[in-house]
């Protein structure tokens, strides 16, 4: 790209955009007086758009998914050479692509063992979700069919998914919702719920979800989903202790844990390729999506043990015995032909280590910016997935409102770097800037988000 496209050169692909194209999260109705944002082409962890401007993607594609950066010619040769071979089969039989790739992931997952191939991160969770139900009714009489979820998770956008979802404003005008799923208390220290700290506090919010389990009856509930980072909730590291915590708990009662690496998965975090792996814990479905692939293919996946797995096929002669389920694209073979050249880029350009640099980085450079912004409340994240959430009185912590979010992402953006943030998630805490560069991302990239950043919050604050 260099910069000389003008308006007219796309006037056609603008006008065909604003008659046509219904974009996510957008409310629309300020597209009759103005044009929608058409990004053209991307190189590293940059894009322009249809004016030629050039952004710092600091959110990888919006929404944490271009893991490796844009314009990797290898992933769209690995892709194009397996689709001129082979492009789809459904997944009822295998492909080429599909058991390489699960052998390359399965080495990544000690004590995971098989995968199901979706196209979503909505879809593979719905995939979980079926398995323990399947399992309740294969092996307790239908009657341990819960599924806990943790207030502020996010788990996708289907009916079932949104079932298990803890962003209030997300859900509302779109209920009823499936029947079995019940919320568990958030672990947002920050925003304590009991008097505790640290350790303490992790074991206590931990605590909580017994107290679900304990309420609910034990022998009704099948499954505990959780993010091992909560994302668009607020990006929330879990204190220490809560992990282990959680862990005794689901073993306590024979509850199924589910971790949603749908934003966290393959490298997001650094230092390992899956969050959960940060705190030694051991699920029995890993759910992943977004930077399996970088956004190159659409693939996810729902990865289990073999002790799930094992439990639709101990009785053959039964022939209701095993999952009796499809996913259409998850037959593609581009998505694992792309997953495998993605993985190999991570390793061979040592991007987790590189992730927990930069991120380390990225996050004291984020929290000195408290010492120059007042409404600065805390840095957190793991790795290059960072919030920074922003306050009106650090004391009482009272959040800014939702429109100041808004203004520093928009004045963020008019000064070339592109940033997230928590919107229409819940009701009065949409106050988190949300940031998640490539992980290709260097300290001359990061300095240059953080001083946007510093440059946006004198705009609208001062």
């Amino acid at each position: 790209m260099d910069g000389t496209l003008t308006q007219n050169d796309l006037s056609h692909v603008v006008e065909a955009d604003k008659r046509h194209v219904w974009h996510h999260l957008t409310q629309h109705k300020p597209f009759e007086t103005t044009d929608p944002r058409i990004i053209v082409e991307g190189k590293g962890l940059r894009v322009w758009d249809q004016h030629g401007r050039e952004h710092i993607d600091a959110v990888s594609g919006a929404v944490w998914t271009v893991n490796v950066g844009y314009g990797r010619k290898s992933i769209v040769d690995a892709i194009s050479e397996q689709l001129m071979k082979l492009n789809y089969f459904a997944g009822a039989a295998g492909s080429v692509p599909g058991a390489l790739f699960a052998e390359k992931l399965i080495s990544k997952m000690p004590g995971m063992s098989r995968v199901y191939y979706t196209n979503s991160g909505s879809e593979a969770n719905e995939k979980a979700f079926k398995m323990v139900r399947q399992i309740a009714h294969k092996r307790y009489g239908g009657k341990k069919n819960k599924i806990l979820y943790r207030e502020r998770d996010y788990h996708g956008s289907t009916i079932g998914a949104m079932s298990a979802g803890g962003q209030v404003e997300r859900n509302m005008q779109y209920g009823p919702f499936a029947p079995g799923f019940v919320s568990v208390p958030h672990c947002l220290e920050y925003r304590a719920q009991w008097d505790l700290s640290g350790e303490a506090y992790g074991q206590r919010a931990a605590d909580a979800i017994e107290e679900v389990i304990l309420r609910e009856g034990p022998d009704t509930v099948g499954a505990l989903c959780l993010e091992p980072v909560t994302a668009g909730g607020g990006v929330i590291v879990p204190p220490p202790g809560y992990w282990e915590r959680v862990q005794e708990i689901c073993r306590k009662y024979d509850i199924l844990l589910h971790i949603d690496e749908v934003v966290c998965g393959v490298g997001r975090t650094g230092t390992h390729w899956f969050g959960y792996q940060h705190y030694g814990i051991e699920p029995d479905f890993v759910t992943m999506a977004k930077g399996v692939a970088s956004g190159y293919a659409a693939i996810a996946c729902c990865v289990t043990s073999e002790r799930v797995f094992d439990m639709f096929k101990d009785d053959d002669s039964d022939p209701m015995n095993y999952f009796r389920d499809i996913s259409t694209f998850g037959g593609c073979t581009a998505g694992p032909a792309a997953a495998l050249e993605n993985m190999r880029i991570i390793e061979d350009e040592n991007l987790l280590e590189n992730t927990t640099k930069m991120g380390d980085y990225m996050l004291e450079k984020l929290a000195a910016l408290g010492d120059k912004h007042a409404v600065v409340g805390e840095a957190r994240g793991k790795g290059l997935f960072l919030g920074l959430e922003l306050v009106s009185d650090r004391t009482t912590k009272e959040p800014v409102s939702e429109k100041h979010i808004g203004a520093v992402v928009g004045a963020c953006a008019a000064d070339g770097v592109i940033i997230g943030a928590t919107n229409r998630s819940n009701p009065g805490l949409n106050n988190v800037l949300c940031f998640a560069p490539p992980l290709i991302a260097t300290a001359d990239d990061i300095d240059q988000i953080v001083d946007a950043v510093d440059r946006s919050l004198t705009k609208v604050f001062s």
